[in-house]
């Protein structure tokens, strides 16, 4: 059966949210996380929309926009996913699918200062909860346009911020101090329920117990534990091509304001 479409709201922004396929860190390398913002610098070229919050992260993407027609909002997301995907793999040399089913985008009212200011603390606050950084200072996000009135060429700032205080300054230090009091909610970790030994069981259809499948699965177990703790993807390290220097020259403002002063 065919998905049923998306609605979308006049008057509402949208805190879109994106997953590498098969929840892979293909963003982890500066170029592939430039190459993000060079997209969305294209797309604002392209569309008419408000990106008012940004972050990318090492398999995922956090957008807070608002574009200028609901009806609009289809086509401009499916662009940009299918521009970033179609750049991606030719930066990082693979095929298929980049992203992992469809973007998830939840919807803020623009009259809803609590909820909007929430929405874009969340989304700064991620490199934090990762334990990527010890602050709030993140390269890939666009916290200093808000916190320290830095002009990144790419992003706006959301009414709701606008409301905070009668200055830009007031405003700013409001919303700092409002990122200071974020506590990070620790992320359930589901579990299988299959354990090694039993998927090792089902994928050999035997319920022996003998040293030769012992072995095996011995050997199954450390495989196992090796790629949970990363070496899987250290081991293999695909080429990242060199990104041109129109596309460098596109996120160098973006960067540069959101270094930390």
């Amino acid at each position: 059966m065919p998905r049923p479409p998306r609605c979308f709201e006049a008057n509402t922004s949208y805190h879109v949210t994106l997953r590498c396929n098969n929840q892979a860190f293909d963003l982890r390398r500066p170029q592939a996380r430039q190459a993000i913002l060079f997209c969305l610098a294209r797309a604002r070229a392209k569309f008419n929309f408000k990106l008012y919050g940004v972050c990318i992260m090492s398999n995922h993407v956090h957008y807070f926009l608002k574009p200028e027609q609901p009806h609009q909002m289809s086509r401009l997301m499916h662009w940009l996913n299918w521009y970033c995907a179609m750049l991606l793999n030719r930066l990082l040399l693979r095929r298929g699918h980049f992203w992992e089913q469809r973007y998830h985008a939840e919807p803020v009212k623009d009259n809803d200062v609590r909820h909007s200011m929430m929405v874009l603390r969340y989304i700064h606050a991620n490199p934090l909860a990762a334990k990527m950084v010890e602050g709030f200072d993140y390269a890939y996000s666009n916290y200093a346009s808000y916190a320290r009135l830095k002009d990144d060429g790419l992003t706006v700032w959301h009414p709701a911020f606008l409301k905070l205080e009668r200055t830009l300054d007031a405003c700013a230090s409001v919303y700092a101090a409002f990122c200071k009091r974020y506590q990070s909610k620790p992320k359930p970790n589901p579990r299988s329920r299959w354990s090694v030994w039993q998927l090792w069981r089902e994928v050999n259809k035997s319920t022996k117990s003998t040293k030769k499948s012992s072995a095996q699965a011995d050997l199954f177990a450390q495989s196992s534990a090796r790629y949970h703790a990363g070496s899987q993807i250290q081991a293999v390290e695909p080429a990242v091509g060199i990104l041109r220097p129109e596309v460098t020259a596109q996120v160098s403002k973006f960067l540069r304001a959101s270094q930390q002063a």
